[in-house]
């Protein structure tokens, strides 16, 4: 009978052992799955900062000035255009159009006809 009694009491003492193990490793678990929450919300709060600004950074005006700015790139015009015919030879650029008249010219607009 004392074995029988020796015997459980170890049973007892081995199976308390490893639910306060348990209890550790879950405790563990837990703490390192709160911490990787955090972490992926932050991740998620970066991204959608990059991503608004990325949106920010690609707008059209911005594109635009930033051509003409860093790149010194121009618009097309006809009198800057070259086409090339498929035998390669260039068709000669168009003139560009003469410049308006000089402000200081007075500017005369045309009479209005009432109609009776």
């Amino acid at each position: 009978m004392a074995r029988l009694n020796l015997l459980l009491l170890m049973a007892v003492l081995a199976s308390a052992i490893y639910l306060v193990h348990t209890q550790y490793l879950s405790r563990q678990l837990f703490t390192e799955l709160h911490r990787v929450q955090n972490e992926a919300r932050r991740l998620e709060l970066d991204h959608d900062r990059l991503q608004v600004e990325k949106r920010a950074q690609a707008t059209p005006l911005r594109v635009e000035r930033l051509a003409k700015e860093q790149l010194r790139m121009r618009t097309t015009t006809p009198a800057i255009t070259q086409y090339v015919r498929q035998d390669g030879t260039v068709i000669p650029a168009v003139a560009a159009p003469e410049p308006a008249p000089a402000a200081s010219a007075p500017r005369t607009t045309p009479a209005r006809r009432s109609h009776p």
